[in-house]
């Protein structure tokens, strides 16, 4: 049964599922209708943050041009340039048995690629959510809709992963930046 979430809230999810080590960060949106000529061209990241709150490398970076990192612990499942079609757009693999000691979060972001000279951002976006997928039996453990509250923002903080002792969890965070993926960088502390 899926857990529908709002912004803020946070579940347990190892603990509530025995055995749970792979998921599937399943993200989706739609466009909303206008005439700016460019296809939307949505792309889903992950930080891999250490206790600070930071990515020292690029090592702990996922995205189209760099789909996994630590041997499979995060791996990103492609590029969609496009978004058109039902249900995920984009997919983020995290097995959790993997991830190394010292990450105690992964951020999970999307960004619009080339918003600023396309003159697009988030308020043109609609119906976005996050799901987790447990891999194993493909069984969907929760949801996150993101709603409607974006305007000018080019990059969203769709959720975190966070470590608390041996279990992980989730918190539905849906924080906008303005600035893209630069921005984005910068907040969780990789040089742009």
């Amino acid at each position: 049964m899926t857990i529908n979430l709002s912004k803020g809230q946070r579940i347990d999810l190892t603990k509530t599922n025995p055995g749970l080590t792979r998921v599937v960060v399943g993200l989706g949106w739609d466009t909303n209708k206008y005439s700016g000529g460019s296809d939307f061209d949505l792309d889903a990241s992950a930080f891999l943050l250490h206790e600070d709150g930071k990515a020292k490398t690029e090592t702990d970076f996922v995205f189209y041009n760099n789909l996994t990192t630590y041997n499979g612990a995060v791996t990103h499942t492609g590029d969609n340039r496009t978004g058109e079609g039902d249900g995920d757009d984009e997919q983020i693999v995290v097995d959790f048995s993997k991830v190394p000691a010292s990450i105690s979060r992964i951020g999970i972001t999307v960004t619009i690629h080339d918003a600023d000279a396309r003159g697009q951002n988030f308020g043109q976006v609609s119906a976005a959510f996050v799901r987790v997928v447990n891999e194993d039996n493909n069984s969907e453990i929760l949801r996150f809709d993101l709603g409607e509250e974006f305007s000018t923002e080019t990059a969203v903080v769709f959720c975190e992963f966070y470590r608390q002792a041996t279990d992980w969890k989730f918190q539905a965070i849906g924080s906008g930046f303005s600035g893209g993926l630069a921005a984005l960088c910068q907040n969780y502390g990789l040089p742009v």
